[in-house]
């Protein structure tokens, strides 16, 4: 397996795979009401069954080439969020990017770090010439990211996603690769 440093606090980006389930669903039961507030995740992964079911969805996608999972590690070896491709279509180059961290490593930039090596990896090494971000309109850090990522809001889905019983609108951001590339660049 392979490990991406994050940077220089020991943080590392790591694929999140099926063998991972139980430090899965122990990072996501540390998270769950935080992880939970914008997002489907936490409901989804609630035993180890459905944590081992999630993560083998993603190996069956990276299998296919339609979507990734990544774990983000602190330096102390402990699972505290992730990133990943919830969509991948390299005929098409569009993917959509997404994130989830536990509360007790927020603000420290880790997503925005780790989103940066995965929407690197996509455009430069799969030729992704579309990245969109899905958040919800009530998720300000998130919104915060795709803004970091040098992403452009593009709209507002208008009560799209059913979330814990309330429709929420889902703003819709993306970066396409020759903005990604000339970031870089300046």
């Amino acid at each position: 397996m392979f490990a991406i440093s994050l940077g220089d606090d020991g943080a590392e980006l790591r694929p999140l795979e099926p063998s991972k389930a139980e430090e899965f669903l122990a990072h996501m039961d540390r998270g769950r009401e935080f992880v939970g507030e914008h997002i489907v995740l936490p409901d989804v992964v609630a035993d180890i069954d459905s944590a081992r079911s999630f993560l083998v969805s993603y190996a069956e996608k990276a299998a296919h080439d339609t979507g990734r999972i990544y774990g983000i590690w602190t330096a102390g070896g402990t699972l505290v969020g992730g990133v990943l491709f919830r969509t991948f279509d390299a005929a098409y180059g569009t993917a959509e990017a997404g994130c989830w961290l536990e509360p007790s490593a927020a603000g420290k930039g880790l997503i925005t770090r780790a989103c940066r090596v995965i929407i690197d990896w996509a455009i430069e090494e799969r030729g992704i010439h579309r990245v969109e971000w899905h958040a919800s309109a009530k998720n300000g850090p998130s919104i915060a990211v795709a803004r970091r990522l040098g992403m452009t809001r593009e709209g507002v889905l208008r009560e799209n996603y059913p979330h814990r019983g309330v429709r929420a609108d889902t703003e819709v951001w993306a970066v396409l690769a020759p903005e990604w590339r000339a970031a870089k660049a300046s």
